[in-house]
């Protein structure tokens, strides 16, 4: 099996998830797919190759230096991960991205990494994402970045940026999918107790969520009502008469108090919705653009595209969850557990259960046997509960009880 070197680029103020997910994802490979070597040889590797210290006061010793480390050549997969480390200048970090960066073959970021790539130059002409409080900085910073905001990852031939902390291990499950295969992914999945991956293009957070709570509670209403009612009457006149504000007025409070218009948020959440819908349901594609809003299936097609560059019925080939299959043949009978008999006090004779009421029927068990036998099927005719034998009772005592059955 061919081998893929990862180097793990460390530093002062790392993020420990984004160092830790990807690795342990490229790590539970070699159990994954069976292989005699390690598809994926890891390195961690510092300036100087000194310890360093992570934003949550972690310490971890790297393996070697980053001098050192590419000495013998470039790793195949140089991965630079974020943290509060990347807030600040680090020439000489920089200066070795710039220079060693293109010798790889395959460059990833996790997180505000991409940060580091884009002062060195290696994110322009490119399309790429980061944790989402950190977009628009990396836009402003760096114009020639294409950055995208919403994906939690983005693959752009060979360089793959992830969004905040944890889709680093997404993005890492999806690199393992497409170089070891499928099952190889999902069997490192299971033992990571994660999804197999979620899409790349999900956005990270929901549409709800991307824009800022309006402070106003008219507007908070509104907000609300367009999460409900996507496929309701969304128009800014519509919306502004619930607001109680003229089209005008409202349209110009909405986006100051959100950050978006009142169309581009209608525009989110009824994407959303669709989406949830083709991966969740199983209606169908026609169906799904009336609740989601859009009309007609070609309305919700030119959303999805421009979107997401891909078609509703493409979007639910890859990312639909199948449905459980149903079980044919005969249910299985129901296995009841044995109830606990009382230790000391018998059980007193109940009260006669009311007229109605479902009651069953008793079954007289040795005193000196604790364990039932079978419970008998509940009589739904309205029959008087007969007083039990003296002594404990194995059987289910009759409604209603007297106190909790262990």
């Amino acid at each position: 099996m061919t081998q893929r070197p990862v180097l793990v680029v460390l530093f002062d103020g790392v993020q420990s998830l984004d160092v830790t997910g990807p690795v342990e994802v490229f790590h539970g490979a070699r159990w994954a797919s069976g292989a005699a070597r390690d598809p994926y040889p890891i390195r961690t590797a510092s300036p100087g190759g000194g310890p360093v210290r992570t934003s949550s006061g972690l310490r971890i010793l790297p393996d070697t230096s980053l001098e050192e480390a590419v000495a013998d050549g470039p790793p195949h997969t140089l991965l630079v991960p974020g943290g509060e480390g990347t807030r600040g200048a680090d020439p000489a970090l920089v200066d070795w991205l710039r220079v060693h960066g293109p010798r790889a073959e395959r460059l990833v970021s996790v997180c505000t990494g991409a940060l580091r790539l884009a002062e060195a130059g290696l994110l322009d002409g490119h399309r790429a994402t980061t944790h989402w409080m950190a977009c628009e900085h990396l836009a402003r910073r760096h114009p020639a970045v294409e950055v995208d905001p919403d994906p939690i990852f983005v693959r752009d031939g060979r360089i793959a940026t992830s969004a905040g902390v944890t889709t680093g291990i997404d993005l890492a499950l999806a690199l393992v999918e497409e170089d070891l295969g499928r099952e190889a992914a999902l069997a490192i999945a299971r033992m990571l107790v994660v999804f197999l991956r979620r899409p790349g293009n999900q956005a990270q957070f929901s549409a709800h969520l991307a824009a800022q709570t309006a402070r106003r509670e008219p507007l908070r209403d509104v907000q609300a009502w367009i999460a409900e009612h996507p496929d309701g009457d969304l128009s800014v006149e519509r919306l502004a008469a619930r607001a109680r504000l003229s089209p005008r007025h409202f349209a110009r409070a909405f986006h100051a108090e959100t950050g978006v218009t009142p169309g581009r948020y209608v525009d989110r959440i009824r994407l959303e919705h669709a989406r949830r819908l083709l991966e969740e349901t199983g209606r169908g594609v026609e169906e799904v653009s009336r609740a989601a809003g859009y009309g007609t299936p070609e309305a919700m097609r030119r959303a999805f595209v421009k979107a997401l560059d891909t078609a509703p019925a493409d979007y639910r080939r890859r990312f639909h969850a199948p449905a459980t299959a149903p079980v044919t043949g005969p249910a299985p009978a129901p296995v009841l557990a044995p109830v606990s008999p009382p230790v000391v006090d018998p059980v007193p004779a109940p009260a006669p259960a009311p007229v109605g009421a479902h009651v069953p029927r008793p079954v007289p068990a040795p005193a000196v046997d604790p364990a039932p036998g079978p419970a008998s099927a509940p009589v739904t005719a309205s029959v008087p509960a007969p007083a039990p034998a003296p002594g404990p009772v194995t059987a289910p005592p009759p409604a209603p009880t007297t106190g909790p059955v262990s």
